[in-house]
C-alpha cells in the first residue's frame, strides 16, 4: 500500500523549549537521552512531585509560568496484566486526568507542537494482522487492558479533535510493545520483558529448577527498544501533521515462549520453562503495521537479541535487581 501522509520537513530549533512529560520513566528517559545528543539543551523536566499531571489547575500553572515551544507526553500510568486487570478504574481516570490535562494547557498556551503517546492495546482484541491504523474502533478491546485501552483512545482523539476543530500541530504515536533501560521491574506491575527477566534472573540466582510463564506461550508479541522508539518520535516532531496517529514497531513479532527461551538464554537459566495455562496470555496477536512510519524514513536499529542483552547488562550493573530478591 502507498501511504499519502500530510507532512512537512521542520527541522526543530534546538535554541527552544521542550517538555517531556514523563521524563524519568522508560520511554520518557530514552526521549531526553535523543534529544540531548541531538544538541537539545533547553528541556523542562519535572518530577512527579514537582508537578501532579492529575490536577489541572497545577498544569494551567506550570505552563502559564513559563514558554513551552514542544510537548512530548509519555507520562502514563503503565503495567501489565495483573495490575491492569484488577485496577481498570485507576488506569482510566489517572490516564484521562494525566492527557486529557496537558493536550488542553497545551492549547491553551500555544505550544508549537505536541506529540501524544498512544499504545498499542487500542485496537481491537482481534485485529487482523498486521494492525493498520484503520483498525482502530472496528471491535471489541483485550478485556485486561479495556480501562487503559479506553484512555489512550481518548487521549488520541483530543489530540485529533484538536488538530481538526483549531488547527494545531497536534499529532499521536501508537508503539508497540516496549522494553529499555529504566523499565520497570517490579515484581507485581511489570510489563512482559522486564517481569519476565526478572523471574529468569532470580530462578538463576536462587538455583531453582524451572521459571513459569502465564498463558499457554503461544500469543504473538511484537517489540520495539525504547531508544528506537525515541528516534522514530523526533522523526514524526520534524515530518510528520496529519491528524491521524501512526504506528511505531519493528515489524516483527516472536511468540511469548521464544521470548522465554531466548530470555533464558541471556540470563543463563539452566532450569525448564513451564507454562501455566491457567493464567491469562492477552491478546492472541498484536503485530503493528508500519508502513507509514517507515515511508518517513524512519528504521529500528535494535535487534531484539541485542536489546535484551544490552538491557539485561544495565540491569545487573546498576543492581536493579538487588532489592527484589533480597526482599523475598
Amino acid at each position: 500500500m502507498i501511504y499519502v501522509i500530510r507532512t512537512r520537513r521542520d527541522r526543530l530549533d534546538r535554541q527552544k523549549t521542550v517538555y517531556v512529560a514523563g521524563h524519568a520513566g522508560m520511554v520518557g528517559s530514552a526521549i531526553v537521552r535523543d534529544l540531548r545528543a541531538r544538541g537539545f539543551e533547553n528541556l523542562v523536566l519535572k518530577t512527579r512531585d514537582e508537578l501532579d499531571l492529575t490536577r489541572q489547575r497545577d498544569v494551567e500553572e506550570f505552563f502559564a509560568s513559563q514558554k513551552i515551544d514542544y510537548v512530548l507526553i509519555a507520562a502514563a500510568k503503565v503495567g501489565g496484566i495483573e495490575a491492569n486487570s484488577r485496577a481498570q478504574a485507576e488506569f482510566l481516570y489517572q490516564n484521562l486526568s494525566i492527557e486529557t490535562n496537558l493536550i488542553h494547557c497545551a492549547y491553551q498556551a500555544k505550544v508549537e507542537k505536541l506529540l501524544f503517546l498512544g499504545s498499542s492495546c487500542i485496537y481491537p482484541r482481534l485485529s487482523e494482522q498486521p494492525i493498520k491504523e484503520s483498525s482502530l474502533l472496528t471491535g471489541p478491546l483485550e478485556p485486561t487492558n479495556e480501562g487503559y485501552a479506553i484512555a489512550k483512545i481518548a487521549g488520541l482523539k483530543l489530540c485529533e479533535m484538536y488538530q481538526r476543530q483549531y488547527e494545531v500541530r497536534f499529532i499521536s504515536a501508537m508503539p508497540t510493545n516496549l522494553y529499555g533501560i529504566n523499565d520497570n521491574f517490579d515484581p507485581n506491575n511489570s510489563h512482559v520483558i522486564p517481569g519476565m527477566m526478572r523471574r529468569f534472573h532470580e530462578a538463576r540466582i536462587r538455583n531453582l529448577p524451572e521459571v513459569t510463564v502465564w498463558g499457554d506461550g503461544s500469543p504473538m508479541r511484537e517489540f520495539l527498544h525504547a531508544d528506537d522508539l525515541a528516534a522514530a518520535l523526533y522523526t514524526l516532531m520534524t515530518s510528520y501533521e496529519d491528524a491521524q496517529t501512526v504506528n511505531v514497531g519493528s515489524g516483527k513479532d516472536c511468540s511469548i515462549a521464544d521470548l522465554a527461551a531466548l530470555m533464558k538464554e541471556i540470563t543463563g537459566f539452566k532450569g525448564t520453562i513451564t507454562f501455566d495455562t491457567t493464567k491469562p496470555g492477552g491478546t492472541p496477536r498484536k503485530l503493528l503495521d508500519v508502513e507509514k512510519i517507515f515511508a518517513l524514513g524512519w528504521r529500528p536499529a535494535i535487534e531484539l537479541k541485542e536489546g535484551l542483552s544490552k538491557v539485561y547488562a544495565w540491569a545487573l550493573e546498576n543492581k536493579v535487581f538487588d532489592s527484589v530478591v533480597t526482599a523475598r
